[in-house]
This record gives structure tokens, C-alpha cells and sequence, in this order.
């Protein structure tokens, strides 16, 4: 997996305390190596965990190496981005983008 930079890695074991038992609204990316939009999405993504920390946090989960929860939310595309507020999913979209529209796409939840 390609890692952003200030973006934690998040796997099928720890996804329950990382993501869903997060205080904060979670911003997971599921995303794989051989995924070239994936890989652009990680300056972005570095940006975006340092600039919104406060308020998001941003994982990644390599859905090649854990096939449990990309199954459990049936992501089937790359890259998906899945928002989870109180341990619950509140938003999802598919594909890279820039970062502003990101962060327009993410006004509601925040």
C-alpha cells in the first residue's frame, strides 16, 4: 500500500477501535498498490490529515490484505472513501478527486 504521509494504516483487527470507537469523525480511503488514482490521492490525503486533524481523521485500509471489513462495507471499486461518524457509515464516494472538492464533499459531516 502506497502510505500518505500523517495518514495511519488501519487493518481488519484494529478497524473496531480505530475506526468505528473513533471520538472523531473517520475519513478511510480503501485502497490497493496497484491502484494508480489511489496513489495520486496521497499528497492529498497527507494535506487534508494535517490541515483537518482536529476535526477528521484520516486512515487507510489495503483492501487486498484485509478482505473482512472491504466485504462488510462491499467496496468494490478503488478508490472508495467511506466517512463513519459514531461508528457508523455517513457518506461514501468513489474515485480520486482534488482536494477541494474533497473537502466540499465532506462540509456535511464535519
Amino acid at each position: 500500500m502506497i502510505k500518505a504521509t500523517g495518514v495511519a494504516e488501519v487493518t481488519d483487527a484494529d478497524f473496531g477501535t480505530q475506526v468505528l470507537g473513533s471520538d472523531l469523525p473517520v475519513l478511510v480511503e480503501f485502497t490497493a498498490d496497484w491502484c494508480p488514482p489511489c496513489r495520486q490521492m496521497g499528497p492529498v490525503l497527507s494535506a487534508l490529515a494535517f490541515e483537518e486533524g482536529d476535526r477528521l481523521k484520516v486512515v487507510q485500509l489495503d483492501v487486498d490484505t484485509n478482505p473482512d471489513t472491504t466485504n462488510a462495507y462491499k467496496v468494490l471499486s478503488m478508490p472508495t472513501f467511506m466517512v463513519f461518524r459514531d461508528g457508523e457509515p455517513v457518506k461514501a464516494m468513489v474515485g480520486a478527486r482534488a482536494k477541494r472538492r474533497l473537502l466540499e464533499e465532506l462540509s456535511d459531516v464535519l
